[in-house]
């Protein structure tokens, strides 16, 4: 049992890890437009991602290729399907983190973070389409969170940011990625995965970038701390958190604790680029913080419910 504990514990605390990363990661974001395009630092940042994860994946793959019953998934040259699933999950990718990118020119770090972490609810939403049982919780997430993205982004002559309105974009697509994750998560190794859509991304958004960015070295130079902590840290080091972490972690309590991207993303914000938030935007994200805690912890707390009654019943 203390043995659970503390793989449980452990497992908290490095989800906590990786959303800290991600919420600061929108920092990075931010401060490399002063210096390169959109497409190009989303192009260098996940090649320079997919580099961590190719590291991670060949150690995996050394330690189980002297297994005889090595999954052929470790595989992927020998996996057709695993490049054509990859790149699928790639250009979802490509377009959800390049609606993010030209998105943080128009809007807060606190607004794109809080905005982004919408997939919480979003998911169980496209489920309905899926025809998925939804409960009432997931409603209640819903209905908060589009009350707090209204107080967060909408001002009193009911305009929008534009920003908000791609980085709400880029939410819809990447819920739509994180769905066929599960889906081809099933068929192939997390990490080859990993590796195949990182690629897809990076190469997708460096051809654009080298086709509508300037391309410039000194550029380059300028914005390479951002490329290296947006890159290394935000994809390669937490993704990699992320597979491990979610070993001993239910999927729904994951997703509670990785929507705190949203509150160190504010965090960040006001701490390396001075921004601040009105009150009204402040209640938008504590509304919307609260949709996203209830979307998920109020379907495990029914279910449990039902559980007990059913085995309080007399037999």
């Amino acid at each position: 049992m203390k043995t659970a504990t503390r793989q449980h514990l452990r497992a908290n605390l490095l989800m906590l890890v990786a959303a800290m990363i991600w919420g600061s990661a929108f920092v990075a974001q931010r401060l490399s437009l002063d210096a390169i395009g959109p497409f190009l630092f989303t192009g260098l940042r996940f090649l320079l991602g997919a580099l961590i994860v190719l590291i991670v994946w060949s150690v995996a793959r050394r330690r189980t290729s002297h297994s005889d019953d090595a999954p052929a998934s470790l595989y992927p040259a020998r996996s057709a399907k695993l490049w054509r699933d990859g790149a699928v999950l790639g250009l979802l990718v490509a377009v959800s983190i390049s609606c993010q990118q030209i998105g943080l020119q128009y809007t807060k770090v606190a607004n794109a973070g809080f905005i982004s972490s919408l997939y919480v609810v979003i998911v169980p939403l496209i489920g309905v389409l899926l025809r998925h049982q939804t409960g009432v919780g997931v409603w209640l997430g819903a209905l908060l969170a589009a009350l707090g993205m209204y107080f967060l982004s909408v001002d009193e002559h009911f305009s929008i940011l534009y920003g908000d309105w791609l980085q709400l974009a880029g939410s819809i697509v990447i819920s739509a990625q994180v769905v066929l994750v599960s889906r081809f998560a099933r068929r192939h190794d997390p990490l080859a995965l990993a590796l195949v859509q990182f690629v897809v991304c990076g190469l997708v958004s460096l051809a654009i970038g080298l086709a509508v960015d300037p391309l410039r070295l000194a550029d380059i130079v300028r914005a390479a701390p951002t490329i290296l902590y947006g890159g290394a840290l935000s994809v390669g080091v937490a993704y990699t958190i992320q597979v491990v972490a979610q070993k001993d972690a239910a999927p729904a309590h994951a997703a509670v604790i990785f929507s705190m991207e949203g509150v160190f993303a504010a965090l960040a914000g006001w701490l390396v680029l001075g921004e601040t938030l009105a009150p009204r935007a402040l209640l938008g994200c504590a509304l919307m913080m609260a949709g996203l805690i209830v979307c998920q912890v109020m379907p495990m707390w029914m279910a449990r419910r039902d559980v007990s009654s059913d085995s309080a019943e007399p037999a």
